[in-house]
């Protein structure tokens, strides 16, 4: 019987009750993960639990504020009693407060470092320290965005957030690489999802601005996640991976 790549593994992924974060915790546990899956919607949390547990993964629900420093503590804490260890983080809870420069509001804008930055950054301190601690390294992966890259109406602060967390990847391979914990971001683009649906014309629009025809889907973001906190990127630390079907590389606007 071939091994899975993550059997005996143990992640944690917020903001996972729906949409890439989700897709993640899905991959991961069929892939043989022990997953712990957050959001801080308690129903969107349970009820994705349960899916995943019916495809026979191994999963549990940990529902609460990632942006919140001691309910992070309490989760890392739980996977370790839950599961005995913790070697993969994905920090990928995040808010979107769209909104123009000149008029946007200062609760708005702490609001998006609050989660964006703050939560995935004491996300990566707590998980780095238990798996320090553990000696047998570990891999963290920020969720960053092609607004980090190239400017989007309305999103300053959003983009911003996006564009700090590939240097903090960047920065943390200097304190992070002499206990053997990888840290990388990926940069999705464009990506169907339970919240981009709710826009009609979303998937027609970024097909036709997108090279490669289409937006990508949740599986195609999840992925690129999955390899970065393989044991095949054992030796990748420190990058980020734009994932948008070039949409980088012409950056035609949607509006």
């Amino acid at each position: 019987m071939t091994q899975k790549p993550f059997q005996n593994k143990v992640a944690i992924v917020t903001g996972a009750g729906q949409g890439i974060g989700l897709e993640i915790c899905r991959q991961l546990a069929r892939q043989g993960a022990h997953v712990v899956l957050n959001d801080i919607e308690r129903s969107l949390a349970d009820d994705a639990t349960k899916s995943i547990l019916a495809e026979k993964g191994s999963c549990i629900s940990f529902s609460g504020d990632a942006s919140d420093v001691s309910f992070i503590q309490e989760m890392v804490n739980d996977a370790v009693n839950h599961f005995g260890k913790l070697d993969i983080v994905v920090a990928n809870a995040g808010i979107t407060l769209f909104g123009d420069f000149l008029e946007y509001k200062q609760e708005d804008f702490y609001n998006v470092l609050k989660v964006n930055l703050g939560g995935s950054f004491f996300l990566a301190q707590i998980a780095a320290n238990q798996m320090k601690s553990q000696g047998s390294g570990g891999s963290i992966l920020f969720m960053s965005s092609v607004t980090g890259h190239q400017a989007h109406k309305n999103l300053a602060a959003y983009g911003m957030t996006k564009a700090a967390l590939e240097m903090l990847a960047k920065t943390l391979v200097v304190e992070l690489s002499p206990f053997k914990i990888t840290v990388n971001a990926i940069a999705p683009g464009a990506t169907i999802t339970e919240r981009t649906s709710q826009d009609p014309d979303y998937k027609k629009t970024w097909s036709r601005i997108t090279p490669i025809g289409k937006p990508a889907t949740a599986e195609d973001i999840a992925n690129a996640a999955l390899f970065f906190v393989s044991p095949q990127a054992s030796h990748i630390t420190g990058q980020s991976l734009i994932i948008d079907g070039g949409w980088t590389s012409v950056s035609p606007s949607p509006y």
